[in-house]
């Protein structure tokens, strides 16, 4: 049952990401290319909040990021905030695909370390991070624009590059977060010994 407690540390450790999450949006929407590609910094935040923290607290300071946006503070990317950008907006899904995003990123990092290898853990942030967020945001924009969901589908594919680029860099930061301070996410270094490890070590 005490496992389930967050600590003080854990408190830090979900405030201190939240507001790393919202810096990331003041900077505002970068915007890239001959299409003028928009491309925010906040998914970065979360990627690497599940990357570092794990499931459980990267949840947590998305969920806390969420609420004080829901509140009116102007968090998100270009100074929005208020209930009208997780209802009507066509980005809404996306941020709700952010909560189950950064506990799939979690689960499969606390899974991979503490070895955390390059491709295994990419291909772990990419699903999290794009794939399940994108299953939440395509369909939501496509509801809230009145689009078919193809054409909402399509429109979604001008973001991958910026997206995969902010996998490559959560992946790379948390390689070197997890080995400057193993024990980040709980768990990760209690696994069980495999069958081989168990007879050899007899």
């Amino acid at each position: 049952m005490t496992a389930r407690i967050l600590t003080v540390r854990d408190l830090a450790q979900i405030a201190i990401f939240a507001a790393l999450i919202a810096a990331l949006g003041l900077p505002g929407a970068l915007t890239i290319g001959a299409v003028a590609v928009p491309i925010t910094f906040q998914t970065l935040g979360v990627m690497l909040a599940g990357a570092i923290l794990g499931a459980r607290k990267g949840f947590f300071a998305v969920l806390l990021f969420l609420v004080l946006t829901a509140a009116g503070l102007p968090l998100l990317s270009g100074g929005r905030g208020g209930l009208v950008w997780f209802t009507t907006s066509p980005s809404a899904g996306y941020i709700y695909g952010w909560l189950a995003g950064v506990a799939v990123i979690g689960y499969l990092t606390a899974v991979l370390l503490p070895k955390y290898p390059f491709w295994p853990a990419l291909g772990a942030t990419v699903l999290g991070g794009i794939i399940v967020i994108y299953l939440f945001g395509v369909p939501v924009t496509a509801m809230n624009l009145g689009l078919p969901l193809w054409a909402a589908l399509v429109d979604s594919v001008k973001f991958l590059p910026g997206d995969l680029a902010k996998a490559v860099v959560t992946v790379l930061v948390a390689r070197q977060v997890h080995k400057a301070y193993p024990g980040l996410i709980p768990g990760a270094l209690r696994r069980k010994p495999s069958i081989v490890e168990g007879r050899a070590g007899r």
